[in-house]
């Protein structure tokens, strides 16, 4: 196993299990406890975790934010299973405006040969550079550059988002919650997907299953502008009855 992949590993484990031993992870892939150490060592400067005497804790700060390049492999084959399944709202000829996350990208990896005449605006420097080539009819919104996050923010983004109208407004979010709605980890990011939502007919949700009930720094939308909230398996019987309560319509 490669440095990366072992990472990556860690990262998902941690992700499901909140908390991991030097000790143990050494055993699991069969590498020194230095080498553990190392990568903890690495994961801690993007952000992920906090080392502790022997191990580690999952980072649990609500305005944390996670780069790209580590986010893009939490819960891969969740945000697999929640990409194939905007196929049966997004029609050919549809216009969206989508976000930055990774699952959103996931979605739009879906939608790239199985839908025709599709346009994007969007404020994700990875979708707009990895589908450029692609049959998409792509339009950025510009903006100041957020490194953490391979997104796009600020006045300017705003203004270009202010000069459209769409079908679609498609998002991810770090935390969701039956009091407070969708929530995100940082201001700026917010403001995007709010203007993005106003600018839509309908707004599409993607969130795995570990997003549900937790906290994040600033809420984005209430649970009364969401249409659809697309997930990978059945939620709390509590969750079903406020979406039929808020007329979500709920796919998981």
């Amino acid at each position: 196993m490669l440095a990366f992949e072992r990472r990556d590993a860690i990262t998902n484990k941690i992700t499901r299990e909140k908390k991991i031993l030097v000790s143990e992870l050494s055993i699991l892939f069969d590498v020194s406890e230095e080498t553990i150490r190392r990568d903890l060592e690495k994961l801690e400067k993007e952000g992920l975790l906090t080392r502790t005497h022997g191990g580690a804790t999952l980072n649990s700060q609500t305005s944390q934010d996670i780069p790209y390049i580590t986010r893009n492999t939490l819960n891969k084959d969740l945000k697999t299973t929640i990409a194939q399944k905007i196929l049966s709202i997004i029609p050919d000829n549809a216009t969206l405006m989508v976000d930055s996350s990774s699952t959103v990208f996931e979605a739009m990896d879906t939608l790239k040969h199985l839908r025709n005449n599709i346009t994007i605006i969007t404020n994700s420097l990875e979708i707009l550079y990895t589908f450029k080539n692609s049959e998409f009819q792509l339009i950025s919104t510009g903006g100041n550059i957020r490194k953490q996050s391979q997104a796009m923010v600020g006045s300017s983004a705003e203004s270009i988002l202010n000069r459209y109208n769409v079908d679609f407004g498609v998002f991810s979010c770090k935390g969701l919650s039956l009091t407070s709605g969708v929530m995100d980890s940082n201001e700026p990011e917010a403001e995007i997907k709010k203007i993005m939502g106003s600018r839509a007919k309908k707004i599409i949700l993607l969130v795995d299953s570990s997003k549900f009930d937790v906290p994040a720094f600033v809420n984005v939308f209430t649970l009364e502008q969401i249409d659809y909230l697309i997930t990978d398996k059945k939620p709390s019987q509590e969750w079903i009855a406020i979406c039929e309560e808020k007329n979500i319509t709920l796919i998981y």
